[in-house]
């Protein structure tokens, strides 16, 4: 693991820098510093319950202390999801930590149901491992003190983790291993999705009926119940819900071929006259080579239109749409993938290249929209 920021980073990218594993960045949202407020305010009362005669300011401390390992808890659950998306070959945008637990950004969904499984299976697997070694430290240790109680608090809190990452319903993981299951049995990652989307809606139910039943007994913790369940239920179908869009976004229709969307490829120097560029596009991409041999970009047409009209001889280069890694797809690649990556990539054209790395056409973000939405 390397560490590539420094203590005193500001926030970026939606939180606090805190390092980097393997390029990957690990950030702390804002939400996640109310979450931990909030635990110190609700848990500080219980350490005096713990540890009788422990002064407020002791409370405090190991409150706080609790919050923290309950962060460093879901930290680790979300690395050992990094480890293993990392070793699959899966991209991993980013790592965050916020208000309701931690997201591990994977970029591209797993090609095989065994992948998917073993992804999820790894933050629980962290979680438990964590939870048995600070069990069997417990066995060990005297009990009463401060370090006794740190020690259980984390025993506690990697429990509390796994066990609520382990019911089956999406988002959490145990929604994305019932997929992973279902799909394997199946071959349909469309019908896992939904198997785990329902189950997501029946987590979020039961976490009501238990914030309801609590407020009906008139048990002590009521109020916090029913705050933490009401927001965590939001959480789970809110999750479910854009799970069951993306994979919605992903469908290929039968029968459709990537090779009727296409757009054929023409090839023109970089330093063309943007209006002569313009005049042979004539409704097909344009792949701009530079004299090198390297490709400039993809001819933009409403810059170039733009370009064209008050510099008609300007190097049409400038009008150019830079060619990334994530805007080139392969035309092998299955259907589900591109619609995926198109979905996904901040890019209205992408380049089609075939096995040898030859563009085969170029594929408009729009065409592929509108055979999706007249699918039967």
């Amino acid at each position: 693991m390397s560490s590539a920021a420094h203590p005193t980073a500001r926030e970026r990218d939606g939180g606090l820098l805190l390092f980097r594993y393997s390029g990957v960045p690990v950030v702390l949202a804002p939400s996640w510093w109310l979450g931990s407020l909030a635990v110190v305010v609700f848990y500080a009362p219980l350490v005096r319950t713990l540890m009788p005669g422990a002064s407020a300011l002791t409370s405090i401390l190991l409150a706080a202390a609790f919050a923290v390992l309950l962060g460093v808890s879901v930290l680790a659950h979300e690395l050992g999801h990094c480890v293993v998306a990392l070793r699959l070959g899966l991209p991993v945008r980013r790592l965050r930590l916020f208000l309701l637990g931690g997201l591990s950004e994977i970029s591209r969904t797993p090609r095989r149901p065994a992948h998917e499984g073993v992804v999820a299976a790894a933050g629980p697997a962290v979680s438990i491992l964590l939870a048995a070694a600070c069990g069997l430290g417990l066995l060990v240790m005297p009990p009463g003190g401060p370090v006794w109680l740190l020690v259980l608090e984390c025993a506690f809190a990697n429990t509390a983790v796994a066990v609520f990452n382990l019911l089956p319903g999406l988002p959490l993981d145990g929604g994305r291993m019932l997929r992973a299951g279902v799909w394997a049995l199946t071959g349909r990652r469309g019908l896992g999705t939904r198997a785990a989307v329902l189950g997501g809606w029946v987590v979020a139910a039961l976490l009501v009926l238990w914030a309801l039943w609590g407020l009906a007994e008139g048990s002590q913790d009521r109020w916090l119940r029913l705050g933490v369940c009401l927001l965590t239920a939001w959480f789970v179908v809110a999750g479910a819900g854009g799970e069951l869009a993306s994979e919605q976004h992903r469908e290929w229709p039968a029968g459709l071929r990537l090779v009727d969307l296409v757009r054929p490829v023409l090839q023109l120097p970089a330093e063309s006259p943007v209006a002569d560029a313009l005049a042979a596009a004539s409704g097909r991409g344009v792949v701009l080579v530079r004299a090198d041999g390297v490709a400039a970009g993809l001819l933009d047409e409403t810059a170039a239109r733009a370009l064209a009209e008050v510099s008609p001889f300007s190097p049409a280069e400038q009008a150019a749409q830079p060619i990334r890694p994530e805007s080139v797809l392969l035309a092998s690649e299955p259907g589900e993938d591109i619609a995926e990556r198109v979905h996904t990539t901040a890019a209205w054209q992408f380049v089609v290249v075939d096995d040898d790395g030859r563009p085969s056409g170029v594929l408009h973000r729009d065409d592929l929209r509108a055979a999706l939405e007249n699918r039967p």
